[in-house]
């Protein structure tokens, strides 16, 4: 007689959470994205505490006549040729630790931190803005069909007909311009929260759609029929029914969509249609330095390498968490390689 198995061997179970919680702890290269991003994070909310302590300045303050001392010499922080001083690391007790940022002589190390919370700010608001949206949009067209589901679409596909870009660029250049004014809600030409509006709305097709379709399905499931059957209403299905089976789906989409609105404000504000001085973004501190590129490559360099981190950890914790969520995923892509290998046999 066979003896049982140990305790050990046996497949474990638990719930569908609890397994993307096991899948996502075994991808190793997805837990040290997130850490990096948590690094940038920490390092932009840190900002005040480095402008207070160490840098005796803030993000707008100018110090073009003015010289500091590096290791014992005076040396002026923007030369009478308009050179701005380049990084003196820990010369001058942490004042200037990345250079000036150009004519104005302001701390590049403390706008980049600010800039950091800037664009962090925007494209995660940005991100609920378009969650928002994208799942109010999909679960009506989805769950009501016919002409609902007609008019959002069509709605969908006119905004999904212009690129990214160039619609953020003509909202933005012309909001940038006179401000928004939509009956009680007023912002002013250089109001954060202008391309916050502007970025959350471009990018809802993008997430509205998958949304939509998988409602379609959803609905004709038998869970779906059982709740209708006991007599709830449209809002309580779309709630209590469909809604919790989208969620894997839309932090999926959430944490993605943080990575390309970081991207399309950088864009943004770089041509001068986002973030409006005297605020400070990643995407302005390039616009800002892209004048000082032979002389002065590191204030283009830096910020542009801020960004770039933050979005490709952004995409490798999104990816990794899209095949914790919904391993299927993966398997079907190994499937069409030819080389079908299950991910959670246990599961």
């Amino acid at each position: 007689m066979a003896s049982p198995p140990n305790a050990e061997s046996r497949p474990r179970g638990g719930s569908p959470w609890g397994l993307a919680l096991r899948r996502l702890r075994r991808n190793r290269i997805a837990l040290g994205s997130l850490g990096l991003f948590v690094l940038i994070v920490a390092f932009a909310l840190a900002a005040p505490l480095w402008a207070d302590r160490v840098a005796h300045t803030g993000p707008n303050a100018t110090h073009t006549l003015e010289r500091i001392s590096v290791d014992g010499e005076r040396r002026d922080v923007v030369s009478p040729d308009g050179t701005p001083i380049g990084p003196v690391w820990l010369g001058a007790g942490g004042r200037f630790f990345l250079g000036a940022d150009g004519r104005l002589g302001r701390d590049e190390m403390v706008r980049l931190m600010y800039g950091g919370r800037t664009s962090l700010f925007v494209s995660l608001v940005a991100a609920l803005i378009t969650t928002l949206l994208a799942v109010s949009l999909g679960l009506l067209a989805g769950y009501f069909r016919g002409a609902t589901d007609a008019v959002i679409s069509r709605l969908l596909d006119v905004i999904w007909a212009f690129p990214v870009l160039l619609l953020g660029i003509a909202l933005g250049t012309a909001l940038a311009v006179g401000g928004l004014q939509i009956g009680p809600l007023s912002l002013s030409s250089g109001s954060i929260w202008i391309p916050i509006l502007i970025i959350g709305f471009v990018y809802t097709p993008y997430m509205a759609r998958p949304i939509r379709g998988e409602v379609l399905v959803l609905r004709e499931k038998e869970f779906v029929e059982a709740a209708v059957a006991q007599g709830a209403g449209p809002l309580r299905v779309m709630l209590g029914e469909l809604l919790p089976n989208l969620w894997s789906t839309i932090i999926v989409f959430f944490t993605l969509n943080i990575a390309n609105n970081m991207l399309l404000e950088s864009a943004l504000s770089f041509l001068g249609a986002g973030v409006q001085p005297p605020n400070s973004s990643w995407g302005t501190m390039i616009s800002t330095g892209i004048g000082l590129i032979y002389s002065a490559p590191l204030l283009t360099i830096i910020p542009g390498t801020m960004i770039l981190l933050t979005v490709l950890s952004l995409n490798v914790f999104g990816d990794g968490l899209r095949d914790a969520l919904d391993p299927r995923s993966r398997v079907r892509l190994e499937a069409h390689a030819g080389s079908f290998e299950p991910e959670e046999r246990s599961a």
